[in-house]
């Protein structure tokens, strides 16, 4: 599937992010209640993304402990949890159904152009694993496997830039809350 559209869609994720988001802190309009509400959602998928940070060594084994062993897909599913949360603490509909436009329009096809490089890179153990572990909504697995989770690998993976971009979004929201 490596596409010239999933080429494409890797290539201005991040630039198509920013202007989204750019468009978020204009447009938002929290409330105490949302703002918390959807904090508290957002942090779900910031602790998820941290946890699967924390099993992942990239491009030298494939990652099949910890949420890997819920989804194929967990740093995914913790920044549509991101995503979600602060869709419901900018308090527009519009800022929400954008968010999931961008999710699908340029997440999906990336999704789908990382597993055709795992399946190269890790051939039938990759295969193996897609057939037990759904692509992106999480199902609790079957056996346990390995569950420990590394620091150092979170730290390597630079996933406190997620927690960072999560206070400092909540901070402008609180401040632009502060403002009305």
């Amino acid at each position: 599937m490596d596409s010239a559209y999933a080429r494409w869609a890797a290539r201005w994720r991040v630039p198509l992010g920013f202007a989204l988001g750019i468009a978020y802190l204009v447009f938002s309009r929290p409330t105490e209640k949302l703002l918390l509400a959807g904090g508290l959602v957002a942090a779900v998928g910031v602790a998820l993304r941290g946890y699967a940070a924390g099993h992942l060594r990239k491009n030298q084994a494939l990652a099949i402990s910890g949420p890997y062993a819920w989804t194929r897909n967990p740093l995914y599913v913790g920044s549509s949890i991101i995503g979600i949360g602060f869709a419901l603490a900018g308090g527009n509909v519009w800022l929400a159904l954008g968010f999931v436009f961008f999710f699908l329009v340029v997440y999906w096809p990336v999704i789908r152009r990382e597993e055709d490089f795992l399946r190269r890179e890790f051939g039938a153990a990759y295969e193996d694993y897609a057939r037990r572990v759904p692509a992106f909504f999480p199902r609790w697995p079957r056996e346990g496997g390995d569950n420990r989770f590394s620091f150092s690998q979170y730290r390597k993976n630079h996933e406190y830039e997620a927690l960072l971009g999560y206070v400092v979004l909540l901070i402008i929201l609180a401040f632009k809350l502060r403002l009305r």
